[in-house]
């Protein structure tokens, strides 16, 4: 199979995934219950694929679906505020063909990227437990898999730490001990993709300044001049 049909079949899988029942059941009773502001809109309620390119090189990693964002659009990052952020840098960068996403079938295409996440159920308060994580990897492993990037984009420390813990599974001989998550970092992993942190693009970084557009810029602007 090529990776387009690697990644098809990897969707559906994902999409029929049951494996957390903590996770199960909170995405589908918040696709019930609905927030008010979507009461007449039809929840996507299942764990969410990756989305984007199939031949990025550039793969960018955030947490999980949120709850009213992704778990009801059925695309990552698509629908919230996150999303607004992070569609907006990838446009500018030349990732994406337009600077945001609202539902699924909004016509937004990325080129040379890919967005996706550990865990693919909405978790309660987004704190996926341990066990959560665990149980969603082989997911994500076989994704970075297929997709084989050449620049991985961490969102936030959650993501970090799992791109490390997929890069640390005999793959690469990794940097010892592993550098600390800060905004900006970039790690050259020893014949394999350069990993890129930032802060994740969360009401609580955008609303307080700790992230800014500008800040979030720069670490795509770099992504792409990597992967070129």
């Amino acid at each position: 199979m090529n990776r387009a049909e690697a990644l098809a079949v990897l969707t559906d899988e994902v999409v029929s995934c049951r494996r957390c029942p903590r996770l199960v059941a909170w995405r589908e009773l918040v696709a019930t219950e609905k927030r008010a502001a979507f009461a007449g809109e039809e929840y996507w309620g299942r764990p969410v694929p990756g989305f984007g390119d199939p031949e990025a090189r550039v793969v960018v990693v955030g947490l999980a679906p949120a709850a009213h964002g992704a778990n009801r659009t059925g695309r990552m990052f698509t629908g919230d505020r996150s999303g607004d952020w992070l569609y907006r840098a990838m446009w500018r960068a030349g990732f994406a063909n337009r600077a945001e996403s609202s539902t699924r079938g909004d016509g937004l295409a990325l080129t040379g990227a890919w967005v996706t996440a550990p865990v693919r159920c909405a978790p309660p308060e987004n704190k996926p437990s341990v066990a959560e994580r665990d149980l969603c990897a082989s997911w994500f492993d076989r994704e970075l898999d297929i997709l084989e990037p050449s620049v991985l984009v961490a969102l936030g420390e959650f993501a970090y730490r799992s791109i490390w813990r997929y890069l640390g599974q005999g793959r690469y001989d990794l940097p010892r001990p592993r550098p600390h998550f800060a905004h900006g970092l970039e790690v050259a992993v020893p014949s394999g993709p350069v990993v890129l942190a930032s802060f994740h693009p969360s009401q609580q970084n955008t609303f307080t300044g700790r992230l800014t557009e500008e800040m979030l810029d720069a670490v795509f602007l770099r992504a792409r001049d990597l992967a070129e």
